[in-house]
């Protein structure tokens, strides 16, 4: 999961990001990341969808030709 990490590695990363930012601003940082994914992916998805809506549009105008 981590690639070439090892547990001493993983849990050294851990305490840092503990003293950087504190066990309460920890689950804040979470929240935030969770949130800034989820509308990253819905962007995703809209753009996506849009591309299908307009493929779909285009092919129904070439039949109609």
């Amino acid at each position: 999961m981590f690639g070439n990490l090892g547990a001493g590695e993983i849990i050294l990363i851990i305490l840092v990001i503990l003293l950087l930012f504190g066990a309460k601003k920890i689950p804040e940082l979470a929240q935030g990341l969770g949130k800034g994914m989820k509308e990253f992916k819905k962007a995703v998805r809209d753009v996506e969808d849009e591309i299908k809506n307009t493929d779909e549009e285009v092919k129904k105008e070439e039949k109609k030709s």
